[in-house]
């Protein structure tokens, strides 16, 4: 009984607030720039919960909630100054998309992470709508095969649409899972592994490094293994440093032409 109380209470303040729009636009829509700017202006302050209750539901998506408010309150301006009272609507259900639409578009420009396709990023704000919508008519909240049957598109897009809410923020590489876990995000994922490269650097090169004279053998041990400069592989040999440069560049041109021109390993591309 309290319940039906409270619904006929509710339709009565949707009812007589609905009227009091009316009312204000109607005149609105003959008065002066400056009676009608503040009109409109009433009719903006009776119906800011709505546009806070359109903006509640986009919340903890990435976007501030003040910017969300905010843009909603556009919404519903650009509403009210849209409205046409001859039309015979009421204001609300032509205050509702039109504050969503703003607040949608909000989140295309700014609310992505990880922008997804346009189509995916209109579906899921379709598909926000559409839950409440199908949750306030059946009491519970919407399966996805029921959210594709409603809006009348296949249940893997209500899947992918609703896949992108991840988008709009992105985890921290110090996140360590709901049970605050030992291991943090950044320990788990995979780095490109140059060991394998030297591996094959060495296993092609050492062939032809022994057939090299055992003193360019040892210059280029000197020079790569030990990181000795020219100038101390000068003072060791007792030659100049210009001279080490020139060895270094015959024997590193005798490797690159004997690389070359050896036949492939087996199992190795030519």
């Amino acid at each position: 009984m309290q319940r039906h109380t409270y619904a006929t209470d509710e339709h009565q303040n949707h009812q007589e607030s609905e009227s009091t729009a009316r009312q204000l636009l109607e005149r609105a829509a003959g008065a002066e720039a400056d009676e009608r700017r503040r009109l409109i202006d009433e009719v903006v302050l009776l119906y800011l919960g709505l546009a806070e209750s359109i903006a509640r539901r986009y919340a903890g998506r990435g976007v501030e909630r003040d910017d969300l408010l905010q843009v909603a309150r556009l919404g519903l301006v650009a509403a009210a100054h849209r409205f046409d009272p001859s039309l015979g609507k009421d204001f609300v259900s032509f205050a509702v998309p039109t504050i969503s639409g703003e607040v949608k578009r909000y989140f295309r420009d700014h609310g992505w992470a990880v922008r997804p396709p346009r189509r995916v990023q209109e579906l899921a704000a379709q598909v926000s709508v559409a839950t409440a919508e199908v949750a306030q008519t059946s009491g519970t909240t919407p399966t996805q095969a029921e959210l594709a049957e409603h809006l009348g598109v296949e249940a893997d897009e209500i899947r992918e649409a609703s896949a992108s809410h991840d988008c709009f923020t992105a985890a921290s590489l110090d996140y360590r899972g709901f049970n605050d876990e030992e291991t943090s995000l950044v320990e788990t994922l995979g780095d490109d592994e140059d060991g394998y490269d030297r591996t094959e650097t060495m296993v092609l090169l050492a062939p032809v490094c022994r057939e090299l004279k055992p003193r360019d053998r040892h210059i280029l041990y000197l020079r790569f293994f030990k990181g000795r400069t020219q100038q101390e592989i000068g003072t060791e040999l007792g030659v100049t440093q210009m001279q080490v440069s020139r060895l270094l560049t015959r024997i590193l041109g005798q490797l690159r032409e004997r690389v070359g021109n050896r036949p492939p390993a087996p199992g190795r591309p030519g």
